[in-house]
Protein backbone atom coordinates (compact mmCIF):
# COMPACT_ATOMS: atom_id res chain seq x y z
CA UNK A 1 0.00 0.00 0.00
CA UNK A 2 1.49 2.91 -1.42
CA UNK A 3 1.26 6.61 0.80
CA UNK A 4 -0.16 8.25 -1.88
CA UNK A 5 -2.85 5.78 -3.04
CA UNK A 6 -4.05 4.20 0.71
CA UNK A 7 -7.76 4.30 1.37
CA UNK A 8 -9.72 3.46 4.30
CA UNK A 9 -11.84 0.43 4.13
CA UNK A 10 -15.53 1.70 2.31
CA UNK A 11 -18.34 1.94 5.05
CA UNK A 12 -20.59 -1.42 3.89
CA UNK A 13 -24.32 -0.45 4.98
CA UNK A 14 -26.65 -3.03 6.44
CA UNK A 15 -28.78 -4.72 3.86
CA UNK A 16 -32.85 -4.01 5.71
CA UNK A 17 -34.44 -6.91 6.75
CA UNK A 18 -33.29 -10.26 8.38
CA UNK A 19 -30.34 -11.98 6.95
CA UNK A 20 -30.11 -14.55 4.21
CA UNK A 21 -28.16 -16.17 1.79
CA UNK A 22 -28.24 -13.42 -0.90
CA UNK A 23 -27.11 -11.13 1.50
CA UNK A 24 -24.53 -12.91 2.77
CA UNK A 25 -22.89 -13.77 -1.01
CA UNK A 26 -22.75 -10.03 -1.61
CA UNK A 27 -21.03 -9.34 1.66
CA UNK A 28 -18.20 -12.41 0.46
CA UNK A 29 -18.05 -10.67 -2.21
CA UNK A 30 -17.24 -7.02 -0.53
CA UNK A 31 -14.61 -8.74 1.12
CA UNK A 32 -12.59 -9.07 -1.30
CA UNK A 33 -12.98 -5.28 -1.98
CA UNK A 34 -11.36 -4.60 1.29
CA UNK A 35 -7.94 -6.70 0.75
CA UNK A 36 -6.14 -3.75 0.25
CA UNK A 37 -7.21 -1.23 2.42
CA UNK A 38 -6.84 -4.21 5.59
CA UNK A 39 -3.35 -5.15 5.84
CA UNK A 40 -2.65 -8.74 7.30
CA UNK A 41 -1.89 -8.20 10.97
CA UNK A 42 -5.70 -6.74 11.10
CA UNK A 43 -6.81 -9.79 9.31
CA UNK A 44 -10.65 -10.99 10.54
CA UNK A 45 -9.02 -13.88 12.26
CA UNK A 46 -6.17 -11.88 13.81
CA UNK A 47 -8.66 -9.75 15.50
CA UNK A 48 -11.07 -12.82 16.68
CA UNK A 49 -8.36 -14.49 17.80
CA UNK A 50 -6.89 -11.36 19.77
CA UNK A 51 -3.87 -11.14 18.22
CA UNK A 52 -4.31 -7.39 17.73
CA UNK A 53 -3.76 -4.82 19.70
CA UNK A 54 -6.00 -2.03 21.05
CA UNK A 55 -7.61 -0.41 19.17
CA UNK A 56 -8.10 -3.35 16.94
CA UNK A 57 -8.13 -6.04 20.09
CA UNK A 58 -11.26 -8.43 20.18
CA UNK A 59 -12.56 -7.01 23.36
CA UNK A 60 -12.27 -3.46 21.41
CA UNK A 61 -14.42 -5.09 18.08
CA UNK A 62 -16.84 -6.42 20.90
CA UNK A 63 -17.18 -2.54 21.88
CA UNK A 64 -17.91 -1.34 18.97
CA UNK A 65 -20.44 -3.88 17.95
CA UNK A 66 -22.48 -3.04 20.91
CA UNK A 67 -21.97 0.42 21.26
CA UNK A 68 -21.50 1.78 17.30
CA UNK A 69 -22.87 -1.14 15.44
CA UNK A 70 -25.93 -2.44 17.82
CA UNK A 71 -25.84 -5.92 16.52
CA UNK A 72 -22.42 -7.48 19.10
CA UNK A 73 -25.36 -10.57 19.16
CA UNK A 74 -23.37 -11.79 16.02
CA UNK A 75 -20.18 -12.16 17.29
CA UNK A 76 -21.23 -13.34 20.80
CA UNK A 77 -23.16 -16.41 18.42
CA UNK A 78 -19.88 -17.30 16.48
CA UNK A 79 -17.54 -16.89 19.42
CA UNK A 80 -20.08 -19.49 21.64
CA UNK A 81 -20.39 -22.01 17.98
CA UNK A 82 -16.27 -21.82 17.61
CA UNK A 83 -15.90 -22.79 21.15
CA UNK A 84 -18.56 -25.17 21.21
CA UNK A 85 -17.66 -26.88 18.20
CA UNK A 86 -14.02 -28.10 19.81
CA UNK A 87 -15.90 -28.92 22.91
CA UNK A 88 -18.22 -31.04 20.72
CA UNK A 89 -15.62 -32.95 18.86
CA UNK A 90 -13.41 -33.47 22.44
CA UNK A 91 -16.56 -35.76 23.61
CA UNK A 92 -16.52 -39.22 23.99
CA UNK A 93 -17.56 -40.95 20.80
CA UNK A 94 -20.34 -42.43 22.73
CA UNK A 95 -21.64 -39.12 23.27
CA UNK A 96 -21.03 -38.16 19.67
CA UNK A 97 -23.08 -40.75 18.24
CA UNK A 98 -26.59 -39.72 20.13
CA UNK A 99 -25.83 -36.26 17.92
CA UNK A 100 -25.30 -37.17 14.88
CA UNK A 101 -24.61 -34.69 12.04
CA UNK A 102 -27.32 -32.82 10.43
CA UNK A 103 -28.57 -32.73 6.53
CA UNK A 104 -31.38 -31.02 5.42
CA UNK A 105 -32.95 -33.50 2.99
CA UNK A 106 -35.00 -31.14 0.04
CA UNK A 107 -36.39 -31.79 -3.55
CA UNK A 108 -34.11 -29.62 -6.22
CA UNK A 109 -35.08 -26.15 -7.05
CA UNK A 110 -33.38 -23.79 -8.87
CA UNK A 111 -31.36 -22.07 -6.17
CA UNK A 112 -31.41 -18.58 -6.27
CA UNK A 113 -35.14 -16.91 -6.70
CA UNK A 114 -35.81 -17.18 -3.33
CA UNK A 115 -33.62 -15.43 -1.13
CA UNK A 116 -34.14 -17.80 1.65
CA UNK A 117 -33.99 -20.44 -0.12
CA UNK A 118 -31.61 -23.41 0.99
CA UNK A 119 -29.15 -25.32 -0.44
CA UNK A 120 -30.29 -29.01 -0.94
CA UNK A 121 -27.65 -31.42 0.17
CA UNK A 122 -25.87 -33.07 -2.58
CA UNK A 123 -26.82 -36.05 -3.92
CA UNK A 124 -23.39 -37.94 -3.47
CA UNK A 125 -25.20 -37.69 0.56
CA UNK A 126 -28.71 -38.71 0.47
CA UNK A 127 -29.59 -41.71 0.65
CA UNK A 128 -33.47 -41.47 0.54
CA UNK A 129 -34.92 -38.22 -1.18
CA UNK A 130 -36.92 -36.61 1.16
CA UNK A 131 -35.98 -37.56 4.44
CA UNK A 132 -33.48 -36.35 6.94
CA UNK A 133 -30.51 -38.88 6.50
CA UNK A 134 -28.12 -39.35 9.82
CA UNK A 135 -24.23 -40.44 8.83
CA UNK A 136 -21.24 -40.60 11.49
CA UNK A 137 -18.56 -40.78 9.57
CA UNK A 138 -15.72 -40.08 12.32
CA UNK A 139 -12.89 -40.36 9.82
CA UNK A 140 -14.62 -37.21 7.90
CA UNK A 141 -15.19 -35.48 11.13
CA UNK A 142 -12.71 -32.72 12.88
CA UNK A 143 -10.39 -34.59 14.78
CA UNK A 144 -11.43 -34.52 18.36
CA UNK A 145 -9.77 -33.33 21.34
CA UNK A 146 -8.44 -35.09 24.36
CA UNK A 147 -11.40 -36.40 26.29
CA UNK A 148 -9.98 -34.98 29.25
CA UNK A 149 -10.83 -31.85 28.39
CA UNK A 150 -14.41 -32.54 27.71
CA UNK A 151 -15.74 -32.09 30.92
CA UNK A 152 -13.47 -28.67 31.89
CA UNK A 153 -15.73 -25.59 31.76
CA UNK A 154 -15.47 -23.17 28.55
CA UNK A 155 -14.14 -19.97 29.33
CA UNK A 156 -16.94 -18.16 26.80
CA UNK A 157 -19.79 -20.08 27.85
CA UNK A 158 -19.09 -20.87 31.58
CA UNK A 159 -21.04 -24.16 31.21
CA UNK A 160 -20.68 -27.65 30.42
CA UNK A 161 -21.87 -30.49 28.66
CA UNK A 162 -24.17 -31.59 31.76
CA UNK A 163 -25.30 -28.41 32.99
CA UNK A 164 -29.17 -28.86 33.76
CA UNK A 165 -31.74 -27.42 31.34
CA UNK A 166 -32.81 -24.20 32.45
CA UNK A 167 -34.53 -22.85 29.27
CA UNK A 168 -36.96 -25.58 28.42
CA UNK A 169 -39.62 -23.34 28.69
CA UNK A 170 -38.78 -21.18 26.23
CA UNK A 171 -37.34 -23.44 23.69
CA UNK A 172 -40.75 -25.36 23.79
CA UNK A 173 -42.30 -21.67 23.39
CA UNK A 174 -39.88 -21.07 20.45
CA UNK A 175 -40.93 -23.81 18.79
CA UNK A 176 -44.15 -23.45 19.24
CA UNK A 177 -44.21 -20.55 17.39
CA UNK A 178 -42.33 -21.95 14.31
CA UNK A 179 -44.78 -24.65 14.43
CA UNK A 180 -42.95 -27.57 15.69
CA UNK A 181 -44.66 -29.48 18.21
CA UNK A 182 -42.55 -32.45 19.20
CA UNK A 183 -40.02 -31.89 21.49
CA UNK A 184 -36.19 -32.61 21.07
CA UNK A 185 -33.75 -35.73 22.51
CA UNK A 186 -33.02 -34.83 26.26
CA UNK A 187 -30.40 -37.51 26.10
CA UNK A 188 -28.01 -36.00 23.63
CA UNK A 189 -24.68 -34.14 24.85
CA UNK A 190 -24.92 -30.59 25.52
CA UNK A 191 -28.79 -30.34 25.16
CA UNK A 192 -29.65 -28.35 28.29
CA UNK A 193 -26.57 -25.91 26.59
CA UNK A 194 -28.23 -26.03 23.41
CA UNK A 195 -31.15 -24.87 25.32
CA UNK A 196 -29.76 -21.92 26.32
CA UNK A 197 -28.16 -20.90 23.15
CA UNK A 198 -32.25 -21.22 21.95
CA UNK A 199 -33.47 -19.40 24.58
CA UNK A 200 -31.04 -16.34 24.17
CA UNK A 201 -30.44 -16.51 20.54
CA UNK A 202 -33.00 -18.19 18.49
CA UNK A 203 -36.37 -17.71 19.83
CA UNK A 204 -37.99 -14.83 18.63
CA UNK A 205 -37.61 -12.06 21.42
CA UNK A 206 -35.07 -13.83 22.89
CA UNK A 207 -32.93 -11.18 24.51
CA UNK A 208 -30.21 -11.33 21.85
CA UNK A 209 -32.18 -12.64 19.26
CA UNK A 210 -30.42 -12.78 15.75
CA UNK A 211 -31.76 -11.42 12.83
CA UNK A 212 -33.26 -14.62 10.69
CA UNK A 213 -35.77 -14.44 8.61
CA UNK A 214 -38.91 -16.67 9.56
CA UNK A 215 -38.12 -19.54 7.75
CA UNK A 216 -34.25 -20.01 8.45
CA UNK A 217 -35.41 -19.80 12.19
CA UNK A 218 -37.93 -22.82 11.94
CA UNK A 219 -35.51 -24.49 9.86
CA UNK A 220 -32.42 -24.51 12.55
CA UNK A 221 -34.99 -24.65 15.24
CA UNK A 222 -36.16 -27.78 13.53
CA UNK A 223 -32.38 -29.19 12.67
CA UNK A 224 -31.85 -28.21 17.17
CA UNK A 225 -34.59 -30.78 17.61
CA UNK A 226 -33.16 -33.74 15.97
CA UNK A 227 -29.24 -33.32 17.09
CA UNK A 228 -27.00 -30.94 18.96
CA UNK A 229 -24.45 -31.59 16.51
CA UNK A 230 -22.67 -28.46 15.71
CA UNK A 231 -23.56 -28.85 11.93
CA UNK A 232 -27.40 -28.22 13.17
CA UNK A 233 -26.12 -24.62 12.99
CA UNK A 234 -24.11 -24.48 10.12
CA UNK A 235 -27.23 -22.34 8.26
CA UNK A 236 -26.96 -19.71 10.63
CA UNK A 237 -23.24 -20.05 11.13
CA UNK A 238 -22.67 -18.93 7.65
CA UNK A 239 -24.60 -16.04 7.33
CA UNK A 240 -23.39 -14.83 10.92
CA UNK A 241 -19.79 -15.24 9.35
CA UNK A 242 -20.45 -14.06 6.37
CA UNK A 243 -21.77 -10.72 8.29
CA UNK A 244 -18.88 -10.33 10.13
CA UNK A 245 -16.56 -11.19 8.05
CA UNK A 246 -17.60 -8.86 5.36
CA UNK A 247 -19.87 -6.07 6.81
CA UNK A 248 -18.71 -5.95 10.42
CA UNK A 249 -15.01 -6.20 10.44
CA UNK A 250 -14.29 -3.64 7.96
CA UNK A 251 -16.78 -1.46 9.21
CA UNK A 252 -14.42 -1.75 12.46
CA UNK A 253 -11.08 -1.34 10.79
CA UNK A 254 -11.89 1.74 9.09
CA UNK A 255 -13.65 3.68 13.09
CA UNK A 256 -10.64 2.22 15.00
CA UNK A 257 -8.37 4.18 12.42
CA UNK A 258 -9.85 7.33 13.34
CA UNK A 259 -7.96 8.34 16.35
CA UNK A 260 -10.78 11.34 17.52
CA UNK A 261 -13.80 11.02 18.75
CA UNK A 262 -17.11 12.82 16.84
CA UNK A 263 -17.32 16.50 18.86
CA UNK A 264 -13.14 16.55 18.06
CA UNK A 265 -13.23 15.47 14.87
CA UNK A 266 -15.95 18.53 14.14
CA UNK A 267 -13.92 20.78 16.06
CA UNK A 268 -10.92 20.36 13.96
CA UNK A 269 -12.78 20.09 10.37
CA UNK A 270 -14.37 23.49 11.10
CA UNK A 271 -11.13 24.98 12.59
CA UNK A 272 -9.58 23.59 9.66
CA UNK A 273 -12.33 25.83 7.20
CA UNK A 274 -11.92 28.90 9.51
CA UNK A 275 -8.16 28.52 8.30
CA UNK A 276 -9.10 28.56 4.82
CA UNK A 277 -11.31 31.56 5.26
CA UNK A 278 -8.83 34.07 7.23
CA UNK A 279 -6.53 32.96 4.46
CA UNK A 280 -8.93 34.49 1.72
CA UNK A 281 -9.47 37.46 3.80
CA UNK A 282 -6.21 37.96 4.35
CA UNK A 283 -5.10 37.78 0.49
CA UNK A 284 -7.96 39.90 -0.30
CA UNK A 285 -7.24 42.70 1.96
CA UNK A 286 -3.15 42.09 0.64
CA UNK A 287 -4.27 42.72 -2.83
CA UNK A 288 -6.40 45.98 -1.77
CA UNK A 289 -2.96 47.59 -0.06
CA UNK A 290 -0.43 49.21 -1.36
CA UNK A 291 2.38 46.71 -0.12
CA UNK A 292 4.47 44.51 -2.17
CA UNK A 293 2.88 41.44 -3.66
CA UNK A 294 5.34 39.59 -1.93
CA UNK A 295 3.88 39.92 1.59
CA UNK A 296 0.85 37.62 0.07
CA UNK A 297 2.98 34.81 0.44
CA UNK A 298 1.70 34.60 3.85
CA UNK A 299 -1.26 33.49 3.35
CA UNK A 300 0.54 29.99 2.12
CA UNK A 301 0.74 28.94 5.96
CA UNK A 302 -3.07 29.23 6.75
CA UNK A 303 -4.07 27.35 3.36
CA UNK A 304 -1.74 24.60 4.54
CA UNK A 305 -2.95 24.76 8.04
CA UNK A 306 -6.63 25.04 6.62
CA UNK A 307 -6.23 22.06 4.23
CA UNK A 308 -4.11 19.87 6.14
CA UNK A 309 -5.97 19.55 9.08
CA UNK A 310 -9.10 19.99 6.72
CA UNK A 311 -8.06 16.67 4.95
CA UNK A 312 -7.27 14.78 7.95
CA UNK A 313 -10.28 15.57 9.75
CA UNK A 314 -12.11 14.28 6.56
CA UNK A 315 -11.00 10.85 7.57
CA UNK A 316 -11.41 10.54 11.20
CA UNK A 317 -8.40 11.83 12.26
CA UNK A 318 -6.65 14.87 14.84
CA UNK A 319 -3.20 15.79 13.27
CA UNK A 320 -2.36 17.33 16.82
CA UNK A 321 -3.12 14.12 19.26
CA UNK A 322 -1.39 12.03 16.16
CA UNK A 323 1.74 14.04 16.88
CA UNK A 324 2.06 11.50 19.84
CA UNK A 325 0.29 8.61 17.96
CA UNK A 326 -2.68 8.58 20.45
CA UNK A 327 -6.32 8.50 20.25
CA UNK A 328 -9.28 9.83 22.04
CA UNK A 329 -11.02 7.56 24.21
CA UNK A 330 -14.03 6.55 23.87
CA UNK A 331 -17.27 7.37 25.77
CA UNK A 332 -17.49 4.01 27.09
CA UNK A 333 -14.13 4.10 28.41
CA UNK A 334 -13.88 7.40 30.22
CA UNK A 335 -16.04 6.24 32.77
CA UNK A 336 -16.30 3.51 35.70
CA UNK A 337 -19.33 1.98 36.15
CA UNK A 338 -18.40 0.74 39.53
CA UNK A 339 -18.29 2.78 42.85
CA UNK A 340 -14.95 4.03 42.26
CA UNK A 341 -15.96 6.20 39.42
CA UNK A 342 -15.57 9.46 41.25
CA UNK A 343 -12.57 8.89 42.81
CA UNK A 344 -10.67 7.53 39.38
CA UNK A 345 -12.40 10.52 37.43
CA UNK A 346 -11.15 13.49 40.01
CA UNK A 347 -7.75 11.18 40.36
CA UNK A 348 -7.45 11.63 36.34
CA UNK A 349 -8.77 15.20 36.09
CA UNK A 350 -5.21 16.62 36.14
CA UNK A 351 -3.63 14.60 33.28
CA UNK A 352 -3.79 15.10 29.87
CA UNK A 353 -3.30 11.62 29.27
CA UNK A 354 -3.85 8.45 31.26
CA UNK A 355 -1.80 5.08 31.12
CA UNK A 356 -2.93 1.91 29.05
CA UNK A 357 -3.33 -0.33 32.40
CA UNK A 358 -5.53 2.56 34.00
CA UNK A 359 -8.33 2.02 30.69
CA UNK A 360 -8.07 -1.96 30.72
CA UNK A 361 -8.97 -1.84 34.77
CA UNK A 362 -11.54 0.90 34.04
CA UNK A 363 -13.49 -1.53 30.68
CA UNK A 364 -12.64 -4.84 32.26
CA UNK A 365 -14.83 -3.09 35.13
CA UNK A 366 -17.45 -1.80 32.37
CA UNK A 367 -18.70 -3.70 30.01
CA UNK A 368 -15.76 -7.03 29.27
CA UNK A 369 -17.97 -9.08 32.01
CA UNK A 370 -20.84 -8.54 30.37
CA UNK A 371 -20.53 -8.33 26.21
CA UNK A 372 -18.10 -11.44 26.42
CA UNK A 373 -20.17 -13.50 28.49
CA UNK A 374 -22.26 -15.74 25.56
CA UNK A 375 -25.27 -16.12 28.41
CA UNK A 376 -26.55 -12.62 29.49
CA UNK A 377 -28.64 -9.90 29.27
CA UNK A 378 -29.41 -7.86 26.34
CA UNK A 379 -26.79 -5.54 24.25
CA UNK A 380 -28.91 -2.65 25.50
CA UNK A 381 -26.35 -0.07 27.56
CA UNK A 382 -29.49 2.81 28.08
CA UNK A 383 -28.89 2.25 31.53
CA UNK A 384 -25.09 2.25 32.36
CA UNK A 385 -23.89 4.96 34.04
CA UNK A 386 -21.59 5.98 31.43
CA UNK A 387 -24.71 7.18 29.35
CA UNK A 388 -26.16 9.46 31.91
CA UNK A 389 -23.12 11.19 33.01
CA UNK A 390 -21.39 11.50 29.05
CA UNK A 391 -24.41 13.76 27.94
CA UNK A 392 -23.82 16.06 31.03
CA UNK A 393 -20.21 16.63 29.91
CA UNK A 394 -19.45 20.13 28.71
CA UNK A 395 -18.76 20.27 25.18
CA UNK A 396 -15.32 21.54 25.53
CA UNK A 397 -14.31 18.26 27.52
CA UNK A 398 -15.57 16.13 24.91
CA UNK A 399 -14.11 17.81 22.52
CA UNK A 400 -10.68 17.93 24.55
CA UNK A 401 -11.04 14.18 26.03
CA UNK A 402 -8.38 12.47 27.87
CA UNK A 403 -6.17 10.41 25.25
CA UNK A 404 -3.99 7.23 24.68
CA UNK A 405 -1.13 5.87 23.32
CA UNK A 406 -2.45 3.84 19.83
CA UNK A 407 -0.78 0.59 20.81
CA UNK A 408 -1.45 -1.28 17.45
CA UNK A 409 1.37 -0.70 15.29
CA UNK A 410 -0.17 -1.57 11.88
CA UNK A 411 -2.66 1.01 13.34
CA UNK A 412 0.02 3.88 14.19
CA UNK A 413 1.26 2.97 10.49
CA UNK A 414 -1.70 3.34 8.38
CA UNK A 415 -2.59 6.53 10.37
CA UNK A 416 0.80 7.90 9.53
CA UNK A 417 -0.17 7.46 5.86
CA UNK A 418 -3.18 9.36 6.20
CA UNK A 419 -1.15 11.81 7.64
CA UNK A 420 1.08 12.57 5.27
CA UNK A 421 -1.92 12.22 2.35
CA UNK A 422 -2.71 15.60 3.94
CA UNK A 423 0.01 16.80 4.05
CA UNK A 424 0.56 16.34 0.43
CA UNK A 425 -3.02 17.14 -0.67
CA UNK A 426 -2.67 20.51 1.44
CA UNK A 427 0.54 21.48 -0.91
CA UNK A 428 -0.42 20.95 -3.95
CA UNK A 429 -3.96 22.75 -2.95
CA UNK A 430 -2.07 25.56 -1.16
CA UNK A 431 0.88 26.15 -3.78
CA UNK A 432 -2.07 27.34 -6.41
CA UNK A 433 -3.88 29.03 -4.41
CA UNK A 434 -1.13 31.29 -3.23
CA UNK A 435 0.11 31.60 -6.49
CA UNK A 436 -3.46 33.22 -7.72
CA UNK A 437 -3.40 35.80 -4.80
CA UNK A 438 0.66 36.70 -5.43
CA UNK A 439 -0.24 37.01 -9.29
CA UNK A 440 -3.10 39.57 -9.10
CA UNK A 441 -2.53 43.17 -9.27
CA UNK A 442 -2.69 45.84 -6.68
CA UNK A 443 -5.73 47.23 -6.27
CA UNK A 444 -3.66 50.13 -3.87
CA UNK A 445 -7.24 50.83 -1.99
CA UNK A 446 -6.02 50.96 1.63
Amino acid sequence: MSVLFYKRPDYVAKVPGPMNLTQCQIYVERTQKHRRAIPPELSFENVIQNRALPPCALQDFMDYLVYVSHDAENLQFWLWLQDYTRRFYAAPRSEQVLSPPWYQVEAPQPFGNDPNQQIPLPPSEMKRPGVNTYVVDFDKTEAPMSPTNFDKQSFLSGTTGHTKASAADSVADANAQMGLKWQAFSVQPFRSEINRVISHYLAPNSPRELNLSHRNRAAVLHALQHTTHPSALSLVKDMVEATLRGQSHPNFIRWSICNGNKPRVLFVRNSGIAHVVMAVILGVLLCLTHLPRWWRFFVFPLFFIGFDIGVAAYKGLCVIIHTNHHRALRPWEQFDDGASVSSFDRAADDEANISTDDVFSMTSRSRKGVSMETFGTSNSYSHELWVERYAKKPLMQKIFAKSIWVQDETIRILQDKIVMQSHIWAVLISLPLTAIFVALPRGNII
